[in-house]
């Protein structure tokens, strides 16, 4: 299967043969009929599953893009800081493409799914005391004088690679949605989805443009709050960012496009995280929930209508932050071992509706 770069080359002014690629791409867009029924949302809602990209997130899309011409630039390292993600998939990239990987993380702040992920390609990771945002300046600083790639957000083929998300959603719908929903750390997908959709408007395959709704953690917050947050926090890691590295085009996304970037609280991604998984079987890392929370509280605002159809780009695998997911079903139920004998009985209490003995 080709990745992003082959489907969408003249969208990505990429020239040359030798593509750094792991199949990212051609995500599927899903109906969430159950889950926005269960909310009383009576307006159309799918799902884009960005975490079945091949790393588990839509980090991919980028990463593909800024890995490739890293490569053909004979650059040797790729370098980035990271709350996870960006640290698995250009650890993954970096290995496919034969570079080394130096990642940067803050201490403590990354679930161990990631972790484990940029370690088992190879990555060299340095833990750094603080914040992503501190992490994020040393890496910058780092690339500025030696000979390697930097391959956050800020590098311009990042987000290149993350346009072509919206391209798919207006492929596989048709056209544009009325809104998009998203979580938003670093602000560099907001940034990239509004690009997707205005030069697919240009170039004639949409007649419209999509609301952009982007949604920051209560204690993560700086675009909404107007002001830097020196010390972030949520329980979705991997939008704990207090300086947005790509604060001021996500403002100009949410403005051109008419659209919003607000807050959600962790209980209310919690809940969106769990029903999500309950009513159509998707496990989304806590951060994609962001979306799904934005959605249920625009629906209660009135900002939607019978006939908005809505897109909740999903950003993130459960599977990555396995701690989260014990944490919830810790709280619902407890496994205990049974007898072989009493495995009957209990399967006929389940089946009547009774708690099993």
């Amino acid at each position: 299967m080709s990745g992003v770069i082959e489907r969408y080359r003249q969208f990505l002014s990429f020239e040359g043969e030798q593509v750094v690629s792991l199949g990212e791409g051609s995500t599927p867009l899903l109906p969430l009929d159950r889950f926005k029924d269960s909310l009383g949302i009576r307006s159309r809602v799918y799902a884009k599953c960005e975490f079945l990209n091949p790393t588990g997130s839509f980090k991919d899309r980028g990463m593909t893009l800024a890995i490739t011409r890293a490569k053909q630039r004979q650059s040797k390292i790729a370098l980035c800081a990271s709350t996870g993600n960006t640290a698995a998939s250009a650890a993954a990239y970096s290995a496919r493409a034969g570079m080394r990987c130096i990642v940067m993380v803050p201490g403590g702040k990354v679930a161990s799914g990631k972790l484990q992920q940029a370690m088992i390609h190879g990555a060299t990771v340095l833990m750094v005391k603080g914040t992503f945002d501190a992490a994020l300046d040393e890496a910058r600083d780092a690339s500025k004088h030696t000979a390697i790639t930097l391959v956050n957000s800020l590098n311009p083929d990042r987000i290149e690679g993350q346009k072509t998300a919206a391209f798919e959603i207006v492929d596989d719908l048709g056209c544009a949605p009325s809104h998009v929903f998203m979580p938003v750390g670093n602000a560099g997908n907001i940034s990239a989805y509004w690009r997707g959709f205005v030069e697919y408007k240009n170039a004639a395959r949409t007649d419209s443009l999509p609301r952009i709704m982007g949604y920051q953690a209560e204690g993560a917050a700086p675009i909404v709050r107007g002001a830097v947050v020196e010390s972030p926090s949520t329980i979705a890691q991997a939008i704990c960012i207090g300086n947005p590295a790509s604060w001021q085009s996500a403002l100009r996304a949410r403005d051109e496009s008419l659209g919003a970037i607000d807050i959600v609280s962790d209980g209310e991604m919690l809940a969106a995280y769990e029903r999500l998984a309950e009513t159509e079987g998707l496990f989304c890392e806590l951060a994609s929930a962001a979306s799904l929370a934005g959605l249920v509280k625009a629906s209660a605002l009135g900002l939607l209508t019978h006939d908005s159809l809505s897109v909740c780009i999903l950003t993130g695998a459960g599977l990555k932050d396995p701690a989260t997911a014990r944490a919830v079903c810790g709280a619902k139920a407890s496994i205990s071992c049974l007898r072989v004998d009493e495995v009957p009985e209990a399967l006929k209490a389940l089946s009547e509706g009774r708690a099993r003995p």
